[in-house]
């Protein structure tokens, strides 16, 4: 893996408001959202990423997971979360993938935080296609209502983090955050791996 001191950090938990909060600034009730590190296209990064979502480098994501949430401790950032909830993919991709980078994540995540995985309760009811080429708008409309929630009551009242891969528009985790507050979510973070430079 590409030496620590090298990631491209984004640096957002030293800011008041940042650029990934404000990509939910009115379309998503949130106490707090970032992203670890720049993901420029053909750099390390992505190929990191790449080789996170579709070689199968799963300990990757736990480790990335892992030095970003020791980021954010050390910054006492997002320190009561209860509950860490990956991105769910749809059972089909999962089954053909083989695993959810999402969760790698999560559980590098959750390590250092000290809390419980939760991948049973937020679900994909629908199967999508690729975000990766698609436009703002096109990706708007490609995740609308396609997450669900099962056992609600999981829910009600806690304090938890989304987790995804890559945060580029916001619609995936927009979407997904939605259901979760509409579950009764008290307090929603999210927070992603890699954004856009």
């Amino acid at each position: 893996m590409q030496c620590v001191f090298k990631l491209p950090k984004t640096y957002y938990w030293d800011y008041e408001i940042n650029p990934i909060e404000e990509l939910f600034l009115g379309r998503l009730k949130i106490d707090g959202a970032c992203a670890f590190i720049h993901m420029s296209k053909g750099g390390n990064t992505q190929q990191m990423i790449h080789s996170l979502k579709y070689d199968g480098s799963r300990e990757i994501g736990v480790k990335l997971g892992e030095l970003f949430a020791y980021q954010l401790i050390e910054k006492n950032r997002y320190t009561d979360v209860e509950m860490i909830i990956p991105v769910p993919l749809h059972h089909t991709k999962l089954r053909r993938r083989g695993y959810n980078q999402s969760q790698d994540i999560s559980k590098g995540i959750a390590s250092v935080f000290r809390c419980p995985v939760n991948s049973k309760n937020l679900v994909r009811n629908l199967a999508t296609e690729t975000q990766t080429r698609k436009k703002r708008y096109d990706r708007s409309m490609n995740v609308e209502s396609i997450f669900g929630c099962v056992n609600m009551d999981e829910f009600e009242g806690r304090t938890v983090m989304l987790v995804d891969d890559v945060v580029t528009t916001g619609s995936t985790l927009a979407s997904s955050g939605q259901v979760l507050l509409d579950a009764g979510v008290g307090k929603l973070y999210i927070v992603a791996i890699a954004a856009p430079n």
